[in-house]
């Protein structure tokens, strides 16, 4: 079975999961951005608090990749994520989940996340290093590179302690073929034939050993990154 280009979630799923696990428990966490509460059930051991600012419904402009039905019913705290009515220093962690590309200004988001936590408290934070259009109206860049979160969780007092790249160009590459007969559908006038369909299934074939045999291709393109920063005990801000 050919499994090339099915990765990214099962791997970003399993990377969170085991970092919300290394979180002491009792320790209260923010979900910044978090939608429907995907990764509250990691969350059993700590005082989890959720916030989103509940503007997307499923559909948003029907323009690109739609949910279709969203539900934001059991957040917590409903705002702006870059103005979230907490005191300072009110959070040992804070978890943000393939929510910077939906951001406006993701900067002013790691101000607010150094502003919110301990000294010392973790940074959970994932997002693309290139995506689809999604959740549009609601979609504001492209992706996140390693190089956007060395310099901008630094220049906002963060330690970062871990940075991996998911995936490879292959991975990548294989992903979007898999999508191909779905955009074929969607964007085009036809659809792809059992010719074409072969066709699809040896290239994904030829990126499977690919990707085996990588050396460095994430370099180049992945599906985005996994970072988990410490704020510093004092603040370089």
């Amino acid at each position: 079975m050919i499994t090339v280009g099915t990765h990214n979630e099962p791997a970003r799923y399993k990377w969170i999961e085991k970092a919300l696990g290394q979180i002491p428990a009792g320790s209260r966490i923010l979900d910044a951005g978090a939608g429907e509460l995907a990764f509250k059930k990691f969350c059993a051991h700590l005082d989890y608090v959720s916030q989103d600012f509940a503007q997307y419904d499923g559909s948003g402009d029907l323009k690109g990749l739609q949910r279709g039905a969203w539900d934001q019913t059991k957040l917590d705290l409903v705002c702006d994520i870059t103005a979230i009515p907490e005191p300072d220093a009110s959070f040992d962690a804070i978890i943000c989940i393939e929510v910077f590309e939906h951001l406006p200004e993701p900067i002013l988001a790691i101000k607010e996340f150094s502003r919110l936590l301990k000294p010392g408290g973790t940074l959970i934070i994932t997002a693309p290093f290139c995506s689809l259009t999604h959740f549009a109206p609601y979609h504001y860049y492209s992706g996140f590179n390693r190089y956007f979160f060395e310099k901008h969780l630094v220049t906002h007092g963060f330690v970062i302690e871990e940075l991996v790249q998911n995936g490879n160009y292959f991975e990548y590459i294989a992903q979007e073929v898999r999508r191909l007969s779905n955009v074929a559908d969607t964007y085009s006038n036809c659809s792809l034939s059992r010719l074409e369909m072969f066709v699809v299934r040896q290239f994904l074939k030829i990126l499977s050993r690919l990707s085996l045999r990588d050396i460095r291709s994430a370099e180049l393109l992945h599906f985005g990154c996994f970072v988990l920063a410490r704020k510093e005990i004092e603040s370089s801000k």
